[in-house]
């Protein structure tokens, strides 16, 4: 392996970085690639030089903590300095498995918990750090982005509270609306694509599946996510397709705060006898995707795979579970981005795809002030792994 420059090597500032109980697995992980993949950048004689200027050490992980009141307030308390640290602090605002004490009643963790204690971190630090950069791997509050009537903007709301309180860079992955990095103009904001790493790990699990035009589709599962599934069918050089739904406006009742759906359309190639893999940045209820994988099923498509940043499955698992029991869906891939319960990891039909490697590299790349140009488009990347498996 060729060794970097020993002047490559030098960071901004030390590094730390501060997992919230939310994402402690995953920081965990990501702590454990940066030490392994630093260690293997040195030599022994450069190692205790690094060591002193903070390029290694032994863990890159902050020692603090959130301790509630019995009211269920709470505080943030800092174990260690950070005074000029280039600090990280990774969030998972969906991760309801966590729980607290509140006048002796146990109650989950909600988003809004989730992001006050990462503004109590940032309080807590007192401006001390080199650099505060915020990662949310699912950005807060991003399915709230307009305004369509008397409504909060909480997105926009929330990074304008960051930035408020000193947060130099905030980074989410596939973000639902990316435009409302507009209510901070000024200020860093990084929006990763996830595409690459589904890729891999669709053509390691399914060996028989073929990236080309006669043999796979891209489809999306309405016009919100068209721009995600024209991606990923112009670098696998594939046909892609659309559903939308024709709604009755003129109705005076209507179905779960929306005008009752009359059809479904389908816009696009036929997908008959053809593999697809419907690709979202996110499944909630999974009503849309599930009724996708049906209409899909109806016009003959062969294998049905689903593709989705976040797997939040809000209103459980026994839909998906009949889906694959009718034949219906093949397999379901969400990264480790967010929680996923023990339930959910363990059924036939899912696959977790690991982003812990890519959150270190950004990091990495980030605490030397070098350029993400080349891991924040992966296009590149995407047609050596074609050209690899092709081989």
């Amino acid at each position: 392996m060729t060794k970097v420059s020993f002047s490559e090597l030098i960071p901004v500032a030390p590094l730390k970085i501060y997992a919230h109980p939310s994402c402690a697995n995953l920081g965990t992980l990501v702590n454990d690639d940066i030490i392994h993949s630093r260690n293997n950048d040195v030599s022994e004689e450069e190692c205790h030089a690094l060591t002193r200027i903070g390029y290694q050490s032994e863990s890159y992980l902050l020692d603090t903590e959130c301790p509630r009141f019995g009211s269920g307030e709470a505080k943030a308390k800092l174990n260690e300095s950070v005074r000029g640290k280039d600090l990280y602090i990774l969030a998972d605002v969906t991760n309801h498995s966590g729980e607290y004490l509140a006048f002796g009643n146990s109650t989950f963790t909600s988003p809004d918990d989730i992001f006050q204690d990462i503004k109590r971190i940032i309080s807590a630090c007192n401006g001390k750090p080199y650099r505060t950069t915020v990662i949310l791997p699912y950005l807060y509050e991003n399915r709230q982005n307009r305004r369509n009537v008397l409504e909060s903007l909480d997105c926009a709301t929330a990074l304008q509270e960051l930035s408020s309180m000193g947060v130099e860079n905030i980074i989410t992955f596939d973000s639902h609306d990316p435009t409302v990095q507009n209510s901070i103009p000024i200020q860093g904001f990084d929006n990763f694509t996830t595409a690459f790493q589904f890729i891999r790990e669709i053509s390691r699990t399914e060996s028989d599946i073929i990236f080309d035009k006669e043999h796979l589709m891209i489809v999306s599962p309405d016009d919100g996510g068209m721009s995600r599934a024209v991606y990923y069918a112009n670098v696998l050089g594939v046909d892609m397709g659309m559903f939308y739904k024709r709604r009755n406006y003129a109705a005076k009742e209507n179905v779960d705060g929306k005008n009752p759906i009359i059809g479904i359309e389908f816009l696009g190639n036929s997908v008959a006898d053809k593999d697809v893999i419907v690709v979202d940045d996110m499944i909630a209820t999974g009503t849309s995707i599930i009724e996708t994988a049906y209409e899909l099923k109806k016009r003959h498509a062969k294998n049905i795979y689903i593709v989705a940043s976040f797997g939040l499955f809000s209103e459980g698992l026994e839909r998906f579970d009949k889906a694959y029991e009718d034949g219906v869906i093949n397999r379901i891939y969400t990264t480790n981005l967010v929680y996923a319960s023990d339930e959910l990891k363990n059924k036939p039909y899912y696959t977790s795809v690991d982003l812990s490697k890519y959150i270190s590299l950004i990091i990495n790349t980030l605490n030397h002030d070098t350029s993400v140009n080349d891991i924040l488009v992966p296009t590149l990347r995407i047609q050596e792994l074609l050209a690899d498996i092709k081989k």
